[in-house]
């Protein structure tokens, strides 16, 4: 089985039960299916081919959901990209991933078309603009002529790509990650089980769905024919309306989004009772946070930890109580090692680096055999990020290995100090790194968002701040060195805090 046999499926079997709903417009599968196979028609007689790449730079929008599964009718691999991303940054990207033909807004095209001479495979006519009120090179003229039929089979097998996904970008340069049809099918049944969708749930969707993790549920909705609910951007009381209005059964957000949610006067549970899941992903919710959470919305809540390259693990709902503070076991079908700088495994309870192998594996690294090999060893993705088992078999996360201090010889876990500074009644966001210091090498610095309530107030100061936490860390050499308040911190469009900018506005500050 191939992804566009999904789209095919439902509206054989269930065309008229809405499939999309974007802009408050819901979309029948039937409706959807049209829509898909009118684009992938166009694409065609674009001389888009089977195994041709499309870029997307859109926001969220009816026409960037279309175009994902558009391209699985014809074989064609998406490249989804950030509209956040710089013209420079456009081009590397679009090139590495060698794109035919790209999707975006009028805005981003006026900056691309001064840049149109260092697009290798991409002419003016091959810029397709999505905004409705566009004339030229609209994507309504684009699909004005194309038949809403299927098109021809394109003979898609499950090992070929769907889509190149790039990296974040917090470590060098992003690194454009395959994953094929078979391995996105995996999501499906992976996802659907583990989060207990059904074909009635209702899935709501607030966050930008160029990264990965919007595929966490994606996919599985898809695959049940569920009802998949899209929001432009993340809005805390438009999410609270929709959850009420149609009875939303699943969404997934960020930490930064869940601290939001919590901090609306409207999140009851009266408005939010219709919720069976609420899903954390990205980096880890503060302890703080998710005992919040736990409290309004009790037996709903999960976290997940991943990565892009294909590895999980799951903190089921019935655990989320018990097992404070992990982020939960591998799903079924995935395994989990803890090993040291030697790939040797280490004792339970012991910090180590997190490796790990299942079946949503990646294909491999774009154009780079070089750094795939570095990441999968022996059947391994080695994760690169740091943590612990216990007895249990559980994970707890201790941070990403380059974010590691080491202050007077000793290892310092940035997250041992986050989960003291969250518990602080004013602190809304916090996130602590390193910095170089003359005495000890690197000490650790806090960079904190108040809660709203506090921002008004003038007897939240610096130092009192710094001598609670210093008071409360189990050592010494957990003490932070200094404090910088925030309105909001630097993030990807993953919505993961960039630590590593963080550190250049400390440097710039202190000079």
């Amino acid at each position: 089985m191939t992804l566009n046999y999904l789209i095919n499926h439902h509206v054989k079997f269930r065309s008229n039960k809405t499939a999309v709903v974007f802009d408050d417009q819901p979309y029948t599968w039937k409706d959807f299916a049209g829509l898909c196979n009118q684009l992938s028609n166009a694409l065609l007689t674009a001389g888009i081919k089977k195994g041709d790449k499309v870029a997307t730079i859109l926001p969220n929008s009816l026409e960037l959901i279309t175009l994902y599964w558009a391209t699985t009718q014809i074989g064609a691999v998406v490249v989804p990209l950030s509209p956040l991303l710089q013209a420079q940054g456009v081009i590397s990207l679009v090139n590495s991933s060698g794109s035919r033909m790209i999707f975006t807004t009028q805005e981003i095209q006026i900056e691309l078309a001064q840049h149109l001479d260092g697009l290798h495979n991409i002419a003016s006519e091959d810029v397709v603009i999505v905004d409705k009120d566009s004339e030229a090179n609209s994507y309504a003229n684009f699909i004005a002529s194309a038949l809403r039929s299927f098109p021809e089979d394109a003979k898609v097998s499950p090992d070929d790509l769907f889509n190149i996904i790039y990296s974040s970008g917090t470590t060098g340069s992003p690194k454009g990650i395959e994953h094929s049809h078979q391995v996105r099918l995996n999501y499906c049944y992976c996802f659907a089980s583990s989060f207990r969708m059904t074909p009635e749930s209702v899935v709501l969707h607030t966050g930008s769905i160029v990264f990965n993790g919007a595929f966490v549920d994606l996919m599985p909705c898809f695959y049940l024919g569920a009802t998949y609910i899209l929001h432009k951007a993340f809005d805390a009381e438009a999410m609270i309306t929709a959850v009420a209005k149609f009875k939303v059964t699943h969404t997934v957000m960020v930490p930064a989004q869940i601290i939001a949610l919590l901090e609306s006067p409207n999140a009851t549970i009266e408005n939010l009772k219709s919720l069976e899941m609420i899903l954390t992903i990205g980096a880890p919710l503060p302890l703080e946070n998710k005992q919040q959470l736990i409290k309004l919305l009790p037996n709903r809540f999960y976290e997940l930890y991943g990565l892009t390259e294909g590895f999980v693990t799951i903190l089921d709902k019935n655990d989320a109580e018990k097992k404070h503070g992990s982020v939960g076991s591998p799903p079924t079908g995935f395994k989990m090692r803890i090993v040291d700088d030697k790939g040797e495994d280490v004792p339970k309870g012991e910090i180590g680096e997190i490796i790990g192998d299942g079946p949503i594996r990646m294909n491999g690294y774009h154009g780079r055999a070089d750094l795939t090999a570095d990441t999968i060893r022996d059947g391994w993705i080695y994760t690169g990020d740091l943590g612990y088992e216990d007895e249990d078999g559980f994970l707890y996360l201790s941070g990403r290995k380059k974010d590691l201090i080491v202050s007077g010889g000793v290892n310092v876990y940035p997250s041992d100090i986050e989960d003291v500074i969250s518990r602080h009644e004013s602190v809304s966001e916090v996130a602590v790194f390193g910095v170089e210091s003359g005495k000890w090498g690197e000490a650790p610095v806090a960079a904190v968002i108040l809660k709203k309530e506090f921002l008004v107030k003038e007897g939240i100061q610096k130092e009192v701040l710094i001598d609670w936490v210093n008071q409360r860390v189990e050592a010494k050499f957990q003490r932070i060195s200094d404090l910088m308040f925030h309105t909001s911190f630097p993030r990807n469009a993953a919505g993961k805090t960039l630590k590593n900018e963080l550190q250049e506005i400390y440097r710039e500050y202190c000079r």
